[in-house]
């Protein structure tokens, strides 16, 4: 016989259902913009999740203005926090490869994106990055708020032309 503790258990296990149903990633409808793969617990194409620029504009966005080596003035930046997109796809590793359109590639800790307002930027200065413009994503730190992160190392982790990312 089942007693009412267990009765209680099912019950709030049956109501967090549909909304588990209603985070699940849906798919990519225009051109995909990002591939995510690797340890994902929440793909949408195969074992790979691929986001077009409205998904990316349907998540949580924020904003901030900060310099760059890259731009001779600040520039504000916006875009959904990459632990957002992380969160997503249900990442589950400990670090992400970014790959650039170009190929370049430089490993990420995922600690990172938990500690710092790390952005994947989409709009420049209020507009939708063009590639010549270092677009259409951008992972971007928030180099304004810490004198830690304004060196080489945090640098090297801002990937400009970003198309994917390795969860490993």
């Amino acid at each position: 016989m089942p007693t009412r503790r267990s009765l209680a258990r099912f019950a709030v296990a049956a109501l967090a259902l549909p909304a588990l149903r209603a985070v699940a990633l849906e798919a990519a409808a225009g051109p995909v913009v990002l591939t995510v793969s690797g340890k994902l617990s929440k793909p949408n194409a195969g074992e790979r999740a691929e986001f077009d620029r409205p998904m990316l504009s349907r998540l949580p966005q924020h904003s901030f203005s900060t310099a760059t080596p890259w731009y001779d003035a600040p520039r504000k930046f916006s875009g959904p926090l990459l632990r957002d997109v992380l969160a997503a796809v249900g990442a589950q590793g400990t670090q992400l490869r970014c790959i650039a359109l170009n190929d370049y590639a430089v490993d990420l800790p995922i600690e990172d994106t938990q500690r710092h307002e790390v952005l994947l930027a989409i709009l420049l200065d209020d507009k939708p990055m063009a590639v010549r413009d270092k677009g259409p994503l951008f992972i971007i730190y928030p180099f304004h708020s810490s004198a830690t992160l304004r060196n080489a190392v945090y640098y090297s982790r801002s990937v400009w032309q970003l198309k994917s990312i390795q969860v490993q």
